[in-house]
């Protein structure tokens, strides 16, 4: 059984150990942007990767799998001819995408030229798998889809089409698209969307067209000329809709009140807190019960203590933060090697560099840093502080994030959260990490990306800052 001493030092222990790690997320991004390889991994604040290597995208057609000599890729290889005469249905000339379409993303789209619709206007676009049989039009075998030229049918799967659209020849530019949300494919004519179709398929799909006829030929545009179909007023009008069904979602004004008010409980913001109650009174009509809605429960701990300290920390003031804490809560910082003490001792050197005063950050890291290099699980934030006097001009550093007001604002939150952790209400607990804004905010991300695993994986990755910056929250 864990004593009330030794609970209070496993909760001091995560404080620290979690904002340590926000803090290596930010060095290791920091760390990939100053070499140039952010492109290839990004990371969220909390250090998990949101994004894999940069997928490969289709740009000319397969020359190797190929339909025999039932189709011809010319040299540039994004034009293809049907030279011969087609005796039967399996005399088809088909040819994939070098890769397939790529799937972390909401949208993907290619078009084609009709330059020669030939003697009979053979020609589809459409979608495939790998190891499609390539003797045999899209959408005629199982996991495929075609929209055809000669009858306007989309194919999908089987021998029969179904009505779809107009038919296309010589002169028309036709594209073939996959919406992964809406988990659809869609097919446009000369700039238009024809029509839409549920896409069923969960595996990898590769951009395919096929000719069938003599003389049939049709120049293929992965992206690199621009698109007759404005690709982006599409993304952004299927946008605007999803955005259109959220907005109609109602929230009660208490619950959204309350879930904000306790934001600013949570990270003591007192004086922003006050006008934010007097407003919720003298809206129009006020909005009430916001004080007793269960999210301020433990909110009011300590909220003027952790709002003085945030605002000594983020004005570079950390000797007054120490002495604050020592003040108020001795325990806390009663263990000069504990996680918190190493951060508050990292910003002040950081502060002293901060404003120039190179031979005070040098007495001050020989006095109170050098002894936490015998610390393994300290040793990469000591050597990042310490880096910065390497440096000419240390904002341009790969050890710059370091001057940035978020580390201001991360050091603060780890004191307000080792505040709150003191509560003896709330012992034994994890809700002072976050406020309940953010537990929402997490459970939002986490049921998104279990429905973007649902669908083989397929779509684009949630962001939520982009998602709040893209409106204007």
């Amino acid at each position: 059984m864990v004593n009330e001493s030794e609970g209070g030092q496993q909760e001091k222990d995560l404080v620290g150990s979690y904002f340590l790690e926000l803090w290596r997320s930010k060095s290791k991004r920091a760390a990939l942007s100053h070499t140039k390889d952010v492109e290839m991994m990004k990371l969220d604040d909390e250090g998990e990767e949101l994004e894999e290597e940069e997928e490969p995208v289709p740009t000319e057609l397969d020359t190797l799998n190929s339909s025999g000599g039932f189709s011809i890729v010319l040299p540039n290889k994004l034009s293809v001819q049907y030279p011969s005469v087609n005796l039967h249905g399996h005399d088809v000339g088909v040819v994939q995408a070098n890769h397939p379409a790529p799937v972390k993303r909401l949208l993907y789209y290619f078009e084609i030229f009709v330059k020669n619709a030939g003697a009979r206007g053979q020609i589809a676009i459409g979608f495939t798998t790998e190891g499609f049989h390539m003797r045999r039009q899209p959408g005629w075998e199982a996991n495929s889809f075609g929209y055809h030229g000669d009858d306007g049918l989309l194919y999908r799967g089987q021998g029969k089409g179904e009505a779809f659209g107009p038919t296309y020849s010589t002169g028309d530019v036709v594209g073939g698209g996959i919406n992964y949300t809406s988990n659809e494919f869609f097919f446009t004519k000369n700039g238009q969307v024809v029509g839409t179709v549920e896409k069923d398929v969960k595996g990898r799909l590769y951009p395919t067209v096929a000719v069938h006829s003599q003389s049939e030929e049709v120049v293929v545009n992965f992206g690199k000329d621009p698109f007759i179909f404005d690709i982006k007023v599409y993304e952004a009008t299927f946008r605007a809709k999803q955005q259109e069904v959220i907005e109609k979602m109602v929230i009660p004004q208490t619950a959204s009140y309350g879930i904000v008010r306790s934001y600013l409980q949570h990270y003591g913001y007192e004086e922003t807190l006050n006008v934010f109650d007097e407003a919720s009174q003298t809206s129009v009509p006020p909005i009430t019960g916001i004080h007793d809605n269960g999210f301020d429960e433990y909110g009011v701990y300590a909220l003027n203590h952790r709002k003085i300290l945030r605002k000594l920390i983020k004005d570079g003031q950390i000797d007054e933060a120490f002495g604050k804490l020592r003040e108020w809560y001795p325990d806390t910082v009663q263990d000069d090697t504990s996680a918190i003490c190493v951060m508050l001792h990292c910003q002040k050197f950081i502060e002293l560099i901060r404003v120039g005063q190179l031979e005070e950050a040098v007495d001050y890291g020989r006095s109170h840093l050098v002894k936490f290099y015998n610390f393994k699980e300290y040793e990469d934030i000591v050597k990042d502080t310490v880096g910065l006097m390497a440096y000419e001009d240390p904002k341009k550093s790969s050890v710059g994030y370091l001057l940035e007001d978020s580390q201001r604002e991360n050091i603060a939150d780890a004191v307000n959260a080792l505040i709150l952790s003191t509560n003896p209400q709330v012992k034994g607990q994890t809700s002072w990490l976050h406020s309940y804004l953010e537990r929402l905010l997490k459970q939002l991300t986490a049921c998104i990306l279990e429905k973007r695993l649902s669908n083989g994986n397929q779509g684009e990755a949630f962001h939520l800052r982009r998602v709040l910056l893209a409106n204007n929250i």
